[in-house]
């Protein structure tokens, strides 16, 4: 089966197939196998006129060493280094502090640069880039058992990223029953909402049985360039996103008619009725975020949810990819990119049979 990548001018949908912070802890011993990975990682800070981190200027690190002989190679013929540029050296440095596989042919400055986000998709909070701060920019890897990959990693708010840590979407769906069920008013500081939004941004990249991704809310719109796992969120996303900009009745009609059978197409209309309402309090909204947050926040409503799951109950997952790549074809989505990924080449990269570590750091631990 195939995956599928939507990107927006923000966004991104793929289908199937950091956890970073910048307080950087050092090792407590290099493994031999990174020293060239280390020695690379320093002469790139050379060539972009940087420092590395302090915790990383031993006199026996590979990371030291490799800036020395890239400064005494470049001198002051360095490569200019903006924030994606050195925000993608500092990645480099946590995932090779901590053994992490990182994918560096996709996953580079520009990358980063597309990925970026002017609020966290947990908090909904403005993020900054005060270091140390709770709303610090940060990069998670949502799956937590795969490396820093293209396709893998969101823009998160340091706090919204530690509370995640290794959580994954079973885990997480179940912190947000525990606390919307109380005593407690939230978990690693965030409430219930705020943990239905990392079970419903974990679940993205996690396979999931058809039958159980559909009975998911779409409480989180996927961010830009992530990759989903699943047909039928990706067909999700899609319908959602068209209805915050004009002329999205007439995109939706059309995809109406590429519906299967008489029956289906009852249970689509219903749900578009559910969503219509929010449709317009989105379209009053001038700033993005507020649109997005009023499409997501419809997701909370039992009955557009209930309409939903009858709709997308009727369809296989064959039927809910098709759908997405035949509406794309014919410029129904728009503000969308999609592309299209091979089952292979969707996780390319991301050492998942390694748990997301580098091959030598694993035999080593």
């Amino acid at each position: 089966m195939a995956h599928v990548t939507a990107s927006a001018a923000t966004q991104t949908i793929p289908r199937r197939p950091i956890q970073f912070e910048l307080g950087i802890q050092v090792p407590a011993r290099v493994q031999p196998a990174s020293e060239s990975l280390g020695l690379a990682l320093g002469w790139d800070f050379a060539h972009h006129g940087q420092t590395p981190p302090p915790e990383h200027l031993f006199a026996t690190s590979p990371l030291r060493q490799g800036w020395q002989a890239g400064a005494a190679t470049f001198g002051h013929r360095t490569l200019r280094a903006p924030r994606h540029t050195q925000m993608w050296l500092l990645l480099r440095t946590h995932a090779w502090s901590r053994g992490r596989s990182f994918e560096d042919v996709q996953l580079t400055p520009n990358y980063l640069h597309q990925i970026d986000t002017a609020f966290c998709p947990i908090t909904r909070a403005p993020l900054n880039n005060r270091r140390g701060d709770a709303h610090e920019r940060s990069i998670d890897r949502v799956r937590d058992d795969a490396g820093y990959a293209a396709g893998n990693v969101a823009m998160l708010s340091r706090a919204a990223n530690a509370a995640k840590a290794g959580h994954a979407h079973a885990s997480a769906a179940e912190v947000a029953r525990s606390v919307a069920a109380g005593p407690l008013h939230s978990i690693a500081g965030l409430g219930a909402e705020e943990w239905q939004r990392i079970a419903v941004l974990t679940s993205f990249v996690t396979e999931l049985p058809h039958a159980e991704a559909a009975l998911i809310p779409l409480t989180v719109l996927p961010p830009n360039r992530l990759r989903l796992f699943n047909p039928i969120q990706a067909l999700q996303a899609l319908l959602t996103r068209q209805m915050a900009t004009p002329g999205w009745s007439q995109r939706l009609a059309c995809i109406e008619t590429m519906l299967p059978s008489d029956e289906i197409r009852g249970h689509f209309n219903r749900f578009v009725l559910a969503l219509a309402p929010r449709v317009l309090t989105a379209q009053s909204a001038i700033d993005p975020q507020q649109i997005r947050s009023a499409l997501e926040d419809a997701w909370t409503q039992p009955l557009l949810l209930k309409r939903w799951v009858r709709f997308a109950l009727q369809l296989t997952a064959a039927q809910a990819e098709s759908l997405v790549h035949l509406a794309a074809s014919k410029r129904l989505v728009h503000g969308l990119h999609v592309a299209q990924h091979a089952n292979a080449a969707a996780t390319e990269g991301w050492a998942i049979d390694r748990r997301g570590f580098r091959a030598a750091a694993l035999t080593t631990h």
